[in-house]
């Protein structure tokens, strides 16, 4: 069996990947809140907009919002960090 090259419309398909760079930062970034001390990450949310990181979410003092950004901040790669999350 001969399998001819997938075509839309007579053209190759274009095929959209969201920014690996912007995945790799994110899941970077998510995983230092992660293991990091001090912060109940589970509800805070990291967001790459190309190399500024965007951090919504809650937690439960305002201790952890500011140690949140400081470990953004803190991960390679990243230029700059807005803080968006809340206290609950």
């Amino acid at each position: 069996m001969v399998l001819k090259p997938a075509t839309f419309n007579g053209e190759e398909p274009e095929i959209e990947v969201e920014n690996p760079n912007h995945a790799t930062l994110e899941m970077r970034v998510a995983e230092a809140l992660a293991v990091s001390g001090g912060i109940s990450a589970s509800d805070v949310i990291v967001t790459a907009e190309g190399d500024a990181i965007v951090l919504r979410g809650a937690v439960a003092t305002a201790d952890e919002v500011e140690r949140a950004a400081e470990v953004a901040r803190g991960v390679e790669g990243v230029a700059s960090v807005t803080n968006h999350i809340a206290i609950a």
